[in-house]
């Protein structure tokens, strides 16, 4: 699940909580008791849904990544063709069925471009569908609900969000994210889902989209390389925010599969700590080695726009800590963009 941000305004920056070298990720294996089930990955072609596939695939998971466009999946991931936006529970239901699915991430859902009513379809109404299409099939089905960090809105500085946080979204897509998560521990609550929403921070890695801070400023260092400079203004780069490695955020939600104990429960998935988007594009630039001037914009004031959470309950629950650098990520970030637009 990564958030859209706008490359004019103050935007989140990723923090990474990792030592190198650091002992491999307790949920990097499923429990002993816990046997592979094949996982529909709703959202599988995408920039959170690919590497989740990737990360159920390499735990022996069988993955069928969901999407309306055919586009590259995770490789060992089968791919399967369906407008989530606009399909009928019945029609999901009968997908989940044919594939034998015993448990559904839900890393679909969407923002840019879209009119009021479309992303109601594409996030809440989404939900909704899937809920009661599992609720169809027979059997127990794990939902894995992607959420959003933005649920929470924003705290006073220095705060560590926990799950108890009382959300109050301030974006809009905060806002219907928080809808979609209600409506599924509300199912679960009932009884009639077996599902965890995990609220996760914003995602930094290979595959970064391009309307995001970091694609914008990737897609414009490539290209400046022919020219040996790049010359950057955007807006000021101060707001605090709690992001992590897609590859540390894909693990976590390969452990939501099968952690029993993570039923009904809200999880946060980020690092712990907030770091300001100046130090992501810093490091960006560095790792581009593009020599760059940067010019931003006047802070309307001081850096108290903020956003950390607490994550004490995913290593509880899910055995999952954060082990990557941010360093690392930002690095696969620019490896990937240039092996994408290798012309330039």
């Amino acid at each position: 699940m990564t958030v859209p941000n706008s490359p004019s305004a103050a935007i989140p920056a990723p923090e990474s909580a990792a030592v190198p070298g650091s002992a491999p990720n307790s949920a990097s294996a499923p429990a002993p008791d816990a046997p592979p089930v094949t996982v529909a990955v709703l959202g599988g072609t995408g920039f959170v849904g690919k590497a989740v596939s990737k990360a159920l695939i390499e735990r022996g998971h069988p993955v069928v990544a969901v999407a309306r466009t055919a586009r590259p999946v995770a490789d060992g991931a089968v791919f399967a063709a369906l407008d989530l936006a606009a399909a009928r529970p019945a029609d999901l239901a009968a997908l989940l069925r044919e594939h034998s699915v015993g448990a559904v991430v839900n890393a679909a859902g969407g923002m840019w471009g879209l009119t009021e009513a479309q992303m109601v379809d594409a996030n809440v109404t989404l939900v909704a569908h899937l809920l009661e299409a599992v609720a169809a099939l027979p059997g127990r089905v794990r939902v894995v609900q992607l959420g959003s960090v933005h649920e929470y809105g924003l705290a006073p500085l220095g705060t560590s969000m926990t799950e108890t946080y009382v959300p109050e979204p301030v974006m809009p897509y905060g806002k219907l994210k928080l809808e979609c998560s209600n409506l599924v521990l509300d199912a679960a609550a009932r009884g009639e889902a077996d599902a965890v929403v995990l609220r996760v921070g914003n995602v930094v890695g290979a595959g970064q989209p391009g309307h995001s801070l970091l694609g914008v400023v990737a897609d414009r260092l490539l290209a400046a390389r022919a020219a040996g400079h790049a010359d950057l203004t955007l807006g000021a780069l101060v707001s605090l925010r709690d992001f992590l490695p897609l590859s540390d955020a894909a693990e976590a939600v390969a452990a939501a599969v099968t952690a029993p104990a993570a039923g009904g429960e809200v999880v946060n998935i980020g690092t712990g700590h907030a770091h300001n988007a100046r130090q992501l594009v810093t490091m960006l630039i560095e790792a581009s080695g593009v020599p760059t001037t940067l010019t931003e914009s006047e802070a309307p004031g001081p850096e108290t726009d903020w956003q950390q959470m607490g994550i004490a309950k995913a290593a509880d629950l899910l055995g999952w800590t954060p082990r990557r650098t941010l360093a690392d990520a930002i690095a696969e970030l620019w490896t990937a963009a240039v092996a994408a637009d290798p012309g330039r």
